[in-house]
């Protein structure tokens, strides 16, 4: 593999706890009660809009979803990195990838400003080419414009990039844009990566590097 695409929250960083703050301090803002964790979690994946969305209920306008959005927004900004942290063997993996010569991206639904900001608070930017989120195009993921983007710009085969994920949207983004998929047991939905199934599984961030360099490791 010669560029690794991956998604951000629940593959490369463990942001639930964050998250979940920031979505029941955007229902405090709409006078609502918080709402479980763990229901948060179930929200992520479609992009801060369908977060807040899911988050507000059916029964919510529209003025008050986007009211609730860009408090949410705010708020996260300020606060996303209070205890966001890298998953165990990322910060090895990525620097394996990156000292073998691997183009190395970040596709995520998350708004793009937050992303990069993250990547850089962790200390891991200057690891990837390029850190696209889910206001940097037209489509968000499964859409395949991020990966077809690039491909483009780094001019890397279909058979050669692979997407990195932990939920079906991951997957389907692969497959929508014709390439390999990976998928991470260890996220926030590993229940959706079934259908469709990955091309390879991990129960490790470590064990990515061993099938990209193509070294004999456990992954399944």
């Amino acid at each position: 593999m010669d560029l690794l695409i991956f998604d951000l929250d629940g593959t490369l960083i463990d942001s639930r706890l964050d998250l979940a703050h920031a979505v029941n301090a955007a229902r405090a803002h709409m006078r609502m009660a918080p709402i479980e964790n763990e229901r948060v979690y179930s929200y992520v994946g479609n992009g801060a809009p369908a977060l807040i969305r899911r988050a507000l209920g059916e029964r919510a306008a529209e003025a008050e979803i986007q009211e609730a959005l860009e408090f949410f927004l705010e708020y996260y900004g300020a606060h996303a990195l209070d205890n966001t942290t890298l998953y165990p063997g990322v910060r090895d993996t990525l620097d394996r990838l990156w000292s073998a010569g691997k183009r190395l991206a970040v596709l995520t639904n998350k708004p793009v400003r937050i992303s990069r900001a993250i990547m850089e608070g962790l200390g891991v930017g200057p690891r990837f080419i390029q850190v696209y989120g889910g206001n940097s195009f037209e489509f968000k993921k499964p859409h395949p414009i991020g990966v077809d983007t690039l491909r483009a710009e780094t001019g890397v085969e279909r058979e050669r990039t692979v997407m990195v994920g932990d939920s079906g949207v991951d997957i389907q983004t692969a497959r929508n844009a014709r390439v390999r998929a990976c998928g991470v047991t260890y996220g926030f939905q590993p229940e959706t990566l079934n259908d469709p199934a990955p091309d390879i599984l991990i129960d490790r961030m470590e064990q990515l590097a061993d099938w990209a360099l193509d070294i004999k490791g456990d992954s399944k």
